[in-house]
């Protein structure tokens, strides 16, 4: 299977949780990483930090309902 993101990041959430995955491939091999954030302002935050320190270049989420709103205006127009 062909790589097209060595650092990305996934993003499965509720109304009061999110559960991102991110992966990261060094040397052919996929590692993962699964933490839990709040979906408050302060911890949506610690996440963009979190991804950031990862050195995630892509992230995609789920978008149901409207609680994909306050996650996405935390990432747009984020950059490594």
């Amino acid at each position: 299977m062909e790589v097209l993101h060595a650092h990305c990041a996934g993003l499965d959430y509720i109304r009061t949780r999110l559960w991102p995955v991110f992966a990261h491939m060094a040397d052919s091999k996929v590692t993962t990483v699964v933490k839990t954030f709040k979906t408050t302002t302060q911890e949506l935050m610690s996440l963009s930090e979190w991804l950031s320190a990862e050195g995630a270049t892509y992230i995609a989420m789920e978008a149901t309902g409207v609680y994909w709103k306050p996650v996405w205006h935390i990432f747009v127009g984020w950059r490594v």
